[in-house]
């Protein structure tokens, strides 16, 4: 036994990535962050699809850092555009400076890309969520795996996301890391004509 060859360099690791247990699950970094962070931007802690997603290096290569998973964390390429070459100095910076309330810049002037969804997909949505009642999806990752399922796996990342943020934005769930509580659903269930 010696170290996995990929960049992990668990000690103890198997010689081949096949088998390393840190690599089983994908051969992608951006994928292993992703699933590491529950499918959320490291720094604005939204939901973040795949085909949006980049690797940031804490340590810039650029600034000596290096490749392994101690410095990297999965974030939106318009953050990762942002911070770039900045010293781990600046980056901190730009994060205190927003003062506890991250503000992405992909959010910036509302820059998100329209993606359609199917007719009747958000009542769907909030409808299953009232259902479950106190057995409701308590984490972001688990919601997005529900919602998933409710339509047969046919949709894409970036109709769940837009679902999630629909729900987000119209008061029928909180998000708090990757927590999820639904203490606003009964406020949606009377802007439905529901009692």
């Amino acid at each position: 036994m010696g170290a996995c060859p990929v960049y992990c360099n668990r000690p103890n690791a198997s010689l081949s990535a096949d088998t390393c247990w840190a690599h089983r699950m994908s051969t992608k970094p951006i994928e292993r962050l992703l699933f590491a962070q529950g499918g959320l931007c490291f720094f604005c802690q939204q939901q973040l699809a795949p085909a949006d997603a980049t690797v940031e290096h804490l340590v810039a290569t650029a600034n000596g850092g290096r490749n392994g998973e101690e410095n990297t964390v999965a974030c939106c390429k318009a953050l990762n555009s942002l911070l770039g070459r900045m010293s781990l100095k600046e980056k901190l910076r730009v994060i205190l400076n927003q003062k506890g309330a991250f503000k992405c810049p992909n959010m910036f002037g509302d820059r998100r890309v329209a993606v359609g969804l199917p007719e009747g997909a958000l009542e769907r949505v909030i409808a299953d969520i009232q259902k479950r009642g106190s057995a409701r999806p308590g984490t972001v990752k688990t919601l997005t795996s529900s919602i998933n399922n409710l339509f047969q796996k046919g949709l894409s990342s970036q109709q769940l996301v837009a679902l999630i943020n629909t729900l987000k934005s119209r008061g029928v769930i909180a998000v708090s890391g990757t927590k999820v509580s639904y203490e606003h659903l009964e406020g949606a269930k009377q802007a439905h004509g529901q009692p």
